[in-house]
């Protein structure tokens, strides 16, 4: 076992996730970085350079949501490089994953993923999310570091279900996001990421 391979499994082990995501899921993962290393050199996906660093800041840190996404329908608002909707679709296979993000680029890179990896529950879109008109709504929205609460909600209000739920990945609990919103979250849900010492949360609403 390689040293990522093996600093996988012990993330994921610490995550108290390794009887949901299996050998193939984690080799899927680490596929997942070499492609976005490859790409990183000519498209420059992403500012993380370096693949450990990559492991803890995207793989682990997409995974430390996995208990809290039902099955169901899904969409990742600005995704980037897929993140975190490309690693739920690899190891949720029961939740059908959609990501949306503005630049072209990254759409091809998730794109090539897709294809790569075998990913049959992920639809990627090019496109602004407060333009985009799926065929039906969504039962959870997610987001990480796309904008503040407020906007998150306001751009994506037409794309989710009656009761469904938004997630918003953040750092420290954002208290004035949240006022400024007038949102009450149903959760404040703290994440311990195996590796990473700053502070994250999923902040779960409700469209009640």
């Amino acid at each position: 076992m390689t040293g990522l391979a093996a600093q996988l499994a012990a993330g994921v082990e610490a995550l108290g996730l390794a009887a949901v995501v299996s050998a193939e899921m984690q080799e899927k993962c680490l596929a997942y970085i070499a492609l976005l290393q490859k790409w990183n050199k000519v498209y420059n996906l992403t500012a993380v350079r370096d693949p450990q660093e990559m492991l803890s800041l995207h793989i682990l840190d997409s995974l430390s949501v996995l208990p809290h996404i039902q099955s169901g329908r899904l969409l990742d608002v600005g995704s980037g490089g897929g993140l975190p909707g490309l690693i739920i679709a690899i190891t949720r296979p029961d939740v059908q994953v959609t990501t949306i993000d503005t630049v072209q680029k990254k759409t091809i890179f998730m794109r090539q993923v897709k294809a790569e990896l075998g990913l049959s529950n992920v639809e990627v879109v090019h496109g602004r999310v407060e333009a985009y008109q799926p065929p039906s709504p969504f039962d959870q929205v997610i987001s990480r570091a796309f904008s503040d609460i407020a906007l998150f909600r306001r751009l994506t209000m037409h794309l989710i279900i009656d009761h469904g739920r938004w997630l918003a990945m953040k750092g420290v609990v954002p208290a004035d996001e949240l006022q400024l919103a007038s949102v009450i979250p149903t959760e404040i849900i703290r994440l311990q990421v195996p590796s990473l010492q700053a502070e994250r949360h999923l902040i779960v609403f409700e469209n009640s």
